[in-house]
């Protein structure tokens, strides 16, 4: 048994992390602002804390009480399309709070810094499927936030010894998303469309792809990461292997939904074409993992989606740059 700090533990990825690591019999601190999370999220077991990573005095003392041995930090505004537009604001909380949390670890001799990052930080690249090798370009000041904080932890483990170990998801779905956020998550934002009666919203002519990842496939590598030492200090690409268009995954939600596969396509915004990733590495290391479908994982979340209802989806407080800010989002 270990005691171990979950940072955002009562959202999407790390409420189903923080339950696993309940489940595995440690002590679990989960430290959340609920400005994406939920209270209902947060597991039977583990002590909740409210506040931010942005918050230095929160972070000290938290650490100062917690005696913790392990670090998972899931804590971020993970919109990657919004980030133009909102760039402080990611910075301070994607960036800037992480390095407060590894200051804090590193001051407390934490054995293993287990971090989110994301396949955003590759970017664009003509090499598909991405390899932990490919060089990472990301486009957007969330992957770039992201590959800083990557790179912090490279340099906080030669200089104090911190280990961690890094993971890559990619457009993660299912059960406790935030449906109601309309600028990421775009499963998410198609049932909550659907069970309002409205057309679900594709960018451009909806040829994108992308390999849309089941939580129950990426959350128990997660758990397992700090018992595996052969993973420490290492990237690993995680989700699914099988990409999908938009307007696939479209189809495929209505037929989860038991809905008519109406659609609004409105103007293109500017993101990645295609990002999909290969997962040898992860496979190699944590083993070979049964992976859900996408029909079945869809199955999973909308009958959760279904029996939760609708969420309210607003327009983010604080655009900090209007100049390209996409039309669909200012309805």
């Amino acid at each position: 048994m270990s005691n171990i700090l979950v940072t955002g533990g009562a959202g999407f990825i790390g409420s189903h992390v923080a339950e696993g690591l309940v489940a595995a019999g440690h002590r679990v601190t989960v430290l959340d602002d609920l400005s994406g999370g939920f209270i209902d999220n947060i597991p039977e077991g583990a002590e909740f804390v409210r506040g931010s990573i942005t918050d230095t005095t929160v972070v000290q003392n938290l650490f100062s009480q917690g005696d913790f041995e392990y670090v998972y930090h899931l804590a971020a505004y993970a919109a990657e399309g919004l980030s133009h537009f909102i760039r402080g604001f990611n910075y301070t909380n994607n960036l800037i709070g992480s390095v407060n949390l590894i200051n804090a670890a590193v001051n407390a001799n934490v054995k293993c810094f287990v971090f989110t990052s994301s396949i955003a930080v590759y970017g664009a690249t003509p090499t598909l499927p991405m390899t932990e090798e490919t060089a990472p370009h990301p486009e957007d000041p969330y992957g770039v936030a992201k590959l800083a904080v990557e790179q912090d932890l490279r340099a906080a483990q030669a200089m104090f010894g911190l280990n961690y170990v890094i993971f890559r998801p990619h457009n993660v779905y299912g059960e406790r998303q935030n449906i109601g956020d309309k600028y990421r998550n775009v499963v998410g934002i198609f049932m909550n469309q659907i069970l309002q009666g409205k057309p679900m919203t594709i960018f451009g002519d909806g040829s994108q792809t992308r390999a849309f990842s089941y939580i129950g496939d990426v959350a128990p590598i997660l758990v397992d990461a700090i018992r595996t030492p052969s993973a420490y200090n290492q990237v690993f690409n995680i989700g699914a292997d099988h990409p999908y268009s938009v307007n696939e995954l479209a189809y495929a939600v209505a037929r989860a939904m038991d809905a008519s596969p109406l659609i609004d396509y409105v103007p293109a915004r500017n993101e990645v074409l295609n990002a999909y990733s290969s997962h040898t590495l992860v496979q190699r290391i944590f083993g070979d993992r049964p992976i859900c479908t996408l029909d079945d994982g869809l199955k999973r979340m909308a009958a959760w989606v279904l029996q939760h209802g609708a969420r309210s989806s607003s327009r983010f407080e604080g655009i900090e740059v209007m100049k390209n800010f996409p039309r669909a989002w200012l309805q």
